[in-house]
């Protein structure tokens, strides 16, 4: 498989950044490209790299990249909150598409926050050079993903649950009680695949070495979002989702199935594929998982 990484020019009002990029296989094949959308916001693509898989398996060139703020694309630690917003995240797509040459003709795959901005920008710009979408383990609310996590949160001892919640109400977010609380909430939510694999421990890292998108967008809370996305809801537009577009989940997990029910119920061509755990399905049934993508994106 051919291999190479770069970066764009982004330009925002008068300043312009670097959007790096991670291109596996050949843009010249004649295979139409999937372009990978990472979750946080503002952890890195690392996690996500293992969709190399579609390139291995069904020669789709895949193409990676650290949104803005986050990995090696450049860092904006002096930004205001109010700097980072869907509509940034948008316009950063539309510019790496424009200068990889594939806004023309590209596949989309957005996992968690990746696909929760997808699903933004599909249904607000519907690009004409999308033919198939995949939404992956993400909600089409924010206010229905909290309150998903919160109700799991009530499956454990009441003690548990306590602590966990008064040291998000008091901001003690670096205790290392919380800390080792947290990778026990997320060891049975976010991935099963228990000690985690490498490449997710490093994205997970890559937002504390630099939370400003996460604080900014989410809030440093797991139970209480207090950023920008708050609120954030694309369920008033998924009609406008045109495209076919697959929808996967788990039943462990944030997304789970009421959760992506207004997805399956109001976007007129989807299709939905669950899997057998909960948020991060290409560690935890990885053969299934690029099985049903790759099925999916090869039908036409």
């Amino acid at each position: 498989m051919n291999n190479s990484t770069g970066t764009v020019d982004f330009k925002v009002g008068e300043e312009t950044y670097q959007t790096w990029y991670k291109i596996v296989g050949d843009l010249k094949s004649g295979k139409r490209p999937l372009v990978t959308l990472h979750g946080g916001p503002g952890m890195s693509h690392i996690y996500m790299i293992s969709h190399t898989e579609i390139c291995a398996l069904y020669g789709i060139p895949v193409i990676f990249y650290d949104q803005l703020g986050i990995g090696n694309s450049t860092h904006l630690r002096h930004k205001p909150a109010e700097f980072w917003t869907p509509e940034l995240f948008m316009d950063e797509l539309d510019n790496l598409l424009a200068q990889l040459g594939v806004e023309s003709d590209f596949d989309l795959l957005g996992h968690s926050w990746g696909g929760m901005l997808a699903a933004d920008y599909v249904s607000q710009r519907q690009p004409p050079g999308l033919h198939r979408l995949v939404i992956s383990s993400s909600p089409p609310s924010n206010p229905l993903w909290e309150e998903s996590m919160r109700g799991y949160l009530e499956g454990f001892p009441v003690e548990f649950k306590e602590m966990l919640l008064k040291h998000e109400k008091e901001g003690t977010f670096e205790s290392p009680e919380y800390r080792a609380a947290i990778q026990v909430f997320l060891n049975k939510h976010t991935c099963q695949t228990v000690p985690w694999p490498e490449e997710l421990v490093a994205s997970f890292d890559s937002v504390e070495e630099d939370p400003t998108v996460s604080n900014a967008m989410l809030g440093p809370a797991q139970f209480n979002t207090t950023g920008s996305l708050r609120t954030w809801s694309v369920i008033d537009r998924l009609h406008r989702i045109s495209c076919p577009t697959l929808v996967t989940n788990g039943p462990e997990e944030g997304a789970q199935d009421y959760v992506v029910a207004p997805f399956i119920e109001k976007i007129p061509k989807v299709k939905w594929v669950r899997f057998a755990k909960s948020h991060i399905a290409f560690f935890e049934d990885r053969e299934y998982y690029f099985k049903a993508i790759g099925d999916f994106l090869r039908v036409d």
